[in-house]
């Protein structure tokens, strides 16, 4: 009898939401950004192009941000399902989206800083050389940024179709979400600069390089300050989605007479969330019947019920 109880209760406590899909496309992208960053800087070294050279180390500074987050992904998978973490393994990519957001406001930070020096200090610039360099780093960054787009941003879930569940269909992933950031920061820094420099070799209009790496830099900060709130507040266990905490109340307490004493439920990777409820009715009911009744609720992974009957009376008291 205790064993058949048993079976019931015991669960996989796996909630990684980790996905091998995105784990390739990250890989591939690093591959990708490897390779450029190699051939940039032997170009560089052979052509004596600071220019080049200086993009090929730029280049090696988004790599190794990619390289954090496919570590995140082999870690999680790595862990997965093992016992030293109880909810899973699915804030290893939210860690490291929070890094990766600290490394893009660093390279807004500095491009701000370089900018600003260069309105100081003006440097020559080798118009065609840059420009070449700007555009190759584009052609780049706009396949990375094609292999990145796609299930994090329009992943669907199939397994689920319940009307009050709609909150759940799109599926988001902070991680690769944050190797998307970077190739598209890249992707605007290149062409920015290609538009300062053809301005600046047509025109003449040499301030605008600097201009153009300010504008980029408080872009990029935006975008970083964004990562760095939303995988915060996940890795600080925050609440912030009203739907499931407005569902699971709504079928807690859709029999009439059971009531939400206590509720706490924070988030286990990007998408899912634990919860842990206190119920108070006059009814003798168990846990089994309230997990029923948030069983549409996909993004629910793991719940713990507590169950306080009363009489009449003291609920009578309690509703005064």
């Amino acid at each position: 009898m205790h064993e058949e109880m048993l079976k019931q209760i015991r669960h996989e406590h796996n909630f990684n939401g980790v996905t091998q899909e995105n784990e390739k496309r990250t890989l591939q992208v690093i591959i990708l950004t490897g390779f450029m960053m190699c051939g940039e800087i032997i170009a560089g070294v052979l052509t004596g192009s600071m220019a080049l050279l200086a993009d090929g180390w730029h280049m090696g500074t988004h790599a190794f941000a990619l390289g954090i987050t496919y570590f995140s992904y082999i870690m999680a998978r790595r862990f997965s399902g093992s016992s030293k973490f109880g909810f899973g393994t699915g804030k290893f990519g939210i860690l490291s989206a929070y890094t990766s957001a600290l490394f893009l406001g660093g390279t807004a930070i500095y491009m701000m800083v370089e900018s600003v020096e260069r309105f100081i200090h003006p440097v020559s610039i080798a118009f065609d050389e840059a420009i070449l360099v700007a555009i190759l780093g584009l052609a780049v960054n706009i396949l990375s940024i094609w292999m990145l787009h796609g299930k994090d941003e329009h992943h669907h879930d199939h397994s689920h179709h319940h009307d009050h569940d709609h909150h759940h269909h799109h599926h988001h992933d902070h991680n690769l979400r944050a190797a998307y950031l970077h190739v598209v920061a890249d992707a605007l820094t290149s062409v920015l600069a290609i538009v300062a420099l053809v301005t600046g070799k047509y025109f003449g209009w040499v301030f605008l390089d600097p201009v153009m790496g300010i504008v980029g830099g408080v872009l990029i900060a935006k975008w970083a300050w964004g990562l760095l709130r939303s995988s915060a507040f996940i890795l600080l266990d925050g609440n912030g989605n009203k739907d499931v905490h407005e569902a699971v109340v709504t079928a807690i307490q859709s029999d009439g007479d059971s009531v939400v004493g206590d509720l706490h439920i924070w988030p286990l990777n990007s998408n899912d969330f634990a919860a842990t409820i206190t119920v108070v009715t006059k009814e003798s009911r168990t846990p089994s019947d309230y997990c029923s009744r948030l069983s549409h609720i996909a993004s629910l992974k793991h719940t713990t019920i507590e169950i306080h009957n009363c009489t009449n009376q003291l609920c009578a008291c309690s509703q005064s």
